[in-house]
Parts: structure tokens; sequence; C-alpha cells
């Protein structure tokens, strides 16, 4: 490693210690809560919106927000580890299967919708082994398993005799 990887290293460490940098990927939803200086005063402003993107480079990660404002499309690219950004929150995951979701540009109402990601949490009895289930899993195990009958004693099946072999026999009957 060379000294300018070292840097951002530490950088990354220390800025991570102050606020909490949750996992998110293209399609969540995410609120950035940004401080924001209007002469002395400062506050919080938060931009809630869809990451459409995201660029992992180390300490020049970044990743954009798209946002419908009064009927407008809005994007803001935000660096991950800004000194202006004061938290994250992840609202909701989205299931999509592109790393860029730029295609929701040109689409607006419900064609730009995304689907949200099915993760059902399980919680065992002991709080620590907690697992996450697919509904299928979920499904299974809410659905009693059949308790097996004993089984009856089948009758014998009684080969059924042609029309020839009955007749012979009653011939036989009458004869004798």
């Amino acid at each position: 490693m060379n000294i300018i990887d070292e840097i951002e290293e530490e950088q990354i460490k220390e800025i991570s210690e102050k606020r909490n940098v949750p996992v998110f990927a293209a399609g969540d939803t995410l609120k950035v809560h940004l401080k924001v200086i209007e002469g002395s005063r400062e506050r919080i402003q938060i931009f809630e919106g869809l990451c459409i993107a995201r660029s992992n480079r180390g300490l020049n990660s970044s990743f954009t927000v798209r946002k419908i404002s009064h009927g407008e499309g809005v994007e803001r690219v935000f660096p991950v580890y800004s000194p202006l950004i004061e938290k994250f929150e992840v609202v909701r995951r989205g299931d999509v299967r592109r790393a860029k979701l730029y295609y929701l540009r040109n689409r607006s109402g419900k064609k730009a919708r995304i689907s949200e990601k099915r993760t059902d949490t399980v919680l065992s009895k002991d709080k620590k082994n907690s697992a996450k289930k697919t509904e299928e899993d979920l499904v299974q195990k809410a659905i009693p398993k059949k308790e097996k009958k004993p089984e009856e004693k089948a009758t014998p099946k009684v080969k059924k005799k042609d029309v020839t072999e009955t007749y012979n026999e009653e011939k036989k009957s009458e004869n004798s």
C-alpha cells in the first residue's frame, strides 16, 4: 500500500466512528440527513429518494439519489464520507437486477416503481440465533405435518372371472 491509500483508510475509519454508514445499494430508498448552513444558522435538511447509482472508490465513494419534487425529477450526488452528511437511513430495500438505474429517468408514475425486497425475520426462542427466512420457509413451518393413520388391512382382491369361465362352471353344476 502506498501512503495515499493509508491516509484514506485512516480518514474512512475516523468518519465511520462518528456516524454509521449502512449497507445499501441501487434500488434502496434512502433518507439522507444533511447539514445546511444558512448565514449563522445551521440546520438539518432531509433528502429522501431512490438510490439510482453507487460508485465505490474508497474515500471518494459516492451515490446518486433521485426524488420527484413538485412533479420534477431531482437528482443529487452525495459523497459517502462527506462531513456534511449527518446520518443515513435506509427506508426500504428495492428488488432490482441492475447496478445503475438510469432508465428510471425516462419513466414516470407507476412505471417508475420498484418492488420491495422480501426479507421476513424469524426469531428463535433465544434471540441470539435469529435468522432471515424467505416466505416459502415460513409457509412450510406454518403447515402442520399430517399424522399417518395406521394402515388398514387391505381385503384381498378377487380376480374377475371371464364370461366363458362362469358359463363352464354353470354347465358343470347342471350336469352334476
